[in-house]
């Protein structure tokens, strides 16, 4: 409730506006919300659909090879004969999956870095931060390509290779925002009462960077899955037969002008969830800024 002062001088009560929840704001930007459900659509698509499908990725259908759409093959055949879209659904499970583990293992070193770095300061920040740096400095393709040449390409191993060269952006914004948060008087009561710089750290600083977080999370598994794309697209991601929508846009180029649709469809695809990933990382970070109280 809050006072306001009448015509004759004495105070009327008013009711305070209420706040909106994070969804009700996110709502408010039609183009997140929608983002968010065509994400959400897309996950129960891929996931789902194949439990019922009756098509296989690596069977070869009877129809033969570019085959036209038809009620049994919506997408038509490959170029071996395959189901395209059993093959769109399996591949997106794999591509998705791969943003989401990169995306989460991009997390954990990204804020373990930044958060440690911005806490704690002096020697441990400046060897952190330097090295944050440093990474930032090698081209990332490069990195990837080089890793995944020595190393293998094993759908774990591209994770791993993903996730170390896409860390440091979250650790730069976790290291300002607990910079900001570590001046904070709560933070400093807390350290007075005598509870541990880990114990402040955990408690009171990194959920006030959670918000930071979660949208540079959205944008982490934005890049993942164009990096798995590319790589994969370039023959050094995951390799067939297991089908991701990278691999399927390699094995297409040969095809682009006989069968453009086998092309286009992973395309398309990869398109549109990196457009909503990043769509919505923009209305989360306008729906969780704490200035926004409408």
């Amino acid at each position: 409730m809050e006072n306001v002062t009448g015509l004759n001088g004495q105070p009327i009560a008013v009711s305070a506006p209420a706040k909106l929840s994070l969804m009700q704001r996110l709502y408010q930007n039609k183009l997140a919300f929608f983002s968010l459900c065509f994400i959400v659509l897309l996950h129960l698509v891929v996931f789902l659909v194949p439990l019922v499908w009756p098509h296989h990725p690596d069977r070869i259908a009877e129809i033969g090879v570019h085959a036209s759409w038809s009620l049994t093959h919506p997408f038509g055949t490959d170029e071996l004969g395959r189901d395209v879209f059993a093959r769109l659904l399996h591949g997106g499970q794999v591509t998705l999956l791969v943003g989401l583990a990169a995306m989460i293992c991009s997390i954990i070193i990204g804020v373990f870095v930044g958060a440690v770095a911005g806490f704690f300061g002096k020697s441990i920040e400046a060897v952190l931060m330097r090295f944050t740096e440093a990474m930032m400095a090698i081209p990332n393709y490069f990195f990837v390509l080089v890793a995944l040449t020595v190393l293998g390409t094993s759908p774990a191993m591209v994770i791993l290779v993903i996730a170390f060269t896409t860390w440091m952006e979250i650790a730069r914004v976790v290291y300002g925002e607990t910079l900001k948060w570590k001046e904070y008087e709560f933070v400093e009561a807390a350290i007075a009462s005598g509870a541990t710089k880990m114990r402040v750290l955990l408690r009171y600083v990194l959920p006030q960077v959670t918000p930071s977080i979660i949208v540079a999370a959205t944008l982490c598994i934005a890049g993942a899955i164009l990096t798995e794309s590319a790589i994969s697209y370039l023959g050094l991601g995951i390799q067939p037969p297991t089908p991701t929508w990278g691999n399927m846009l390699q094995n297409a180029q040969q095809y682009i002008w006989t069968a453009p649709m086998l092309g286009f469809l992973p395309g398309i695809a990869i398109t549109l969830i990196v457009l909503a990933y990043n769509f919505l990382g923009d209305g989360l970070r306008d729906a969780l800024d704490p200035k926004n109280t409408k």
